[in-house]
């Protein structure tokens, strides 16, 4: 394992990018072709579901419990069959791929003690694929006094730079939601709260489904606002300007006797709650808002998003970006940044001290 060496220069590069969020639905996997700084372009895509024994035992590292050693051996086994899944299907060799950007599975994620922790194997990975692979991108910037998150925005900032609106503010709901807000060069990102992990949990917990499926559940119950406001006025987070970032566990939200779908709609009231309140951190209201994550599949998130943030609320496809690829997409985007030397993280970002790169590399 060593740091990726600075390769100056605007050949573009083929990556796939693979992504396991920590909503534990599998992982995604996208090629990208590009030179570090543009999008040349975006190729085939697919998600592998996660096997029910990778899912369990993930999840008990997520409660402190786990066989983490376990756990990192069988990511790096499920996205490489991901990995080999996605050439077969755009019948391509291994060869013909340049570097993997491997996020792995966050399982802790602490900054205000600067601990993070993404678990997978980035070397069994590189031997099972035979391709190159770049892992381990948060550390280095919480070495250098950043929160480690979100690091999808350099990314966002270039496709948002072919639209003609601005500002943009991409906001991502998966287990947590977070925002990045574009306007030409300046960026500025965050967490803005919880995503659909909590929602998640409690579905799976109440009902023994995996998620709300079309937001079905939430649709149906009563918002308990008193509940909402409890968390946004007890928390500092949410007042702390950014950059700032949280875990899936930062927030214990009181549901005590509610029921399965106004449990959910209270849930969902957090989430856009929040991201309405992010508007206080942003120099500008965005002219856009583009949803990607799963949560831009939930029909109640949506709706209460338009509700609070204007018509503007869009979801990723309809300015032709791939809403269920798009976080796979920035790590093939970063880990080709890596080889470069670029910077993956801005003090407008993640709040490190300098514009930092990172990356840890695994020859094949």
């Amino acid at each position: 394992m060593s740091s990726p060496k600075a390769s100056p220069g605007r050949t573009p590069l083929t990556a796939i990018g693979l992504m396991s969020g920590t909503s534990l639905d599998g992982v995604d996997a996208a090629l990208v072709i590009t030179d570090g700084i543009t999008v040349d372009r975006t190729g085939g895509t697919l998600t592998l579901p996660y096997d029910n024994e990778t899912r369990s035992v993930v999840r008990a590292c997520f409660e402190g419990g786990g066989d983490v050693p376990l756990a990192s051996r069988l990511l790096a086994e499920r996205h490489a069959k991901a990995v080999k899944t996605l050439l077969r299907q755009e019948g391509r060799e291994a060869g013909s791929i340049d570097v993997i950007g491997f996020h792995g599975q966050t399982i802790v994620h602490r900054p205000q003690e600067g601990l993070t922790w993404q678990i997978g194997d980035g070397a069994r990975l590189a031997a099972l694929t035979g391709i190159d692979v770049v892992n381990d991108f948060r550390s280095r910037d919480m070495a250098s006094s950043g929160e480690g998150a979100p690091l999808a925005p350099l990314y966002h900032a270039a496709l948002a730079h072919a639209l003609n609106e601005a500002p943009v503010a991409v906001l991502n709901i998966g287990g947590v939601a977070n925002v990045t807000w574009i306007d030409g060069d300046w960026i500025i990102a965050f967490d803005t709260g919880p995503g659909g992990a909590l929602l998640d949990d409690w579905v799976s917990h109440r009902t023994g489904d995996r998620f709300d499926g079309d937001g079905a559940l939430a649709a149906a119950g009563r918002v308990h606002q008193e509940r909402v406001d409890a968390v946004l006025g007890a928390d500092p987070f949410f007042a702390r300007p950014p950059p700032k970032s949280l875990d899936r566990n930062s927030f214990d939200v009181d549901l005590s006797n509610l029921g399965t779908e106004d449990g959910a709609a209270t849930l969902v009231a957090l989430t856009t709650s929040a991201v309405e309140r992010a508007l206080d951190h942003m120099p500008s209201s965005p002219a856009i808002w583009i949803v990607c994550g799963g949560g831009r599949l939930n029909a109640t998130i949506l709706a209460a998003l338009r509700e609070r943030l204007g018509d503007g609320v869009k979801i990723a496809e309809d300015v032709g970006w791939d809403g269920d690829a798009l976080e796979a997409e920035a790590f093939g985007y970063l880990a080709v940044r890596a080889l470069k030397g670029l910077p993956l993280s801005l003090p407008t970002t993640t709040g490190c001290c300098e514009p930092v790169t990172g990356g840890a590399l695994h020859r094949a």
